[in-house]
């Protein structure tokens, strides 16, 4: 799993700056299909009328996860750039951080509601 923090001190090559200044980091998402763009406009006007699928349809994917790349912001000048991450099948931004040293711990809180009374009354292991 991969866990990057949601700002990063890191070189801005904006006219303005030239030197290490804080970034914002997004994680680059694909934007919308034109419909407009030329490609489209040709496959819909030869998909149009009878004859079937006229363009081969790709069914041979080989890989099982996408390059993360993420998008960094200069927060003085806002030039943008973007840095590419190898490949994960799980990514964070902006996750708690792992302590050093410290492995995974899975603990059970059991509320015990004890009334001290005049004859106490030994505790039974509620953990059995």
């Amino acid at each position: 799993m991969v866990n990057i923090p949601k700002t990063r001190r890191t070189y801005c090559k904006g006219k303005q700056c030239r030197k290490h200044t804080p970034h914002k980091v997004t994680q680059y998402k694909k934007g919308k299909d034109s419909l407009a763009a030329q490609g489209k406009r040709r496959y819909d006007r030869k998909q149009s009328g009878y004859g079937g699928q006229t363009k081969p349809v790709f069914h041979k994917k080989a890989k099982t996860t996408k390059k993360v790349v993420l998008r960094l912001e200069c927060t003085v000048c806002k030039y943008k750039m973007q840095l590419s991450l190898k490949r994960c099948k799980h990514f964070e931004l902006g996750g708690e951080k792992k302590t050093k040293g410290a492995a995974l711990q899975f603990v059970r809180f059991v509320s015990l509601n004890v009334v001290l009374s005049a004859n106490p009354v030994p505790l039974v292991n509620v953990f059995a």
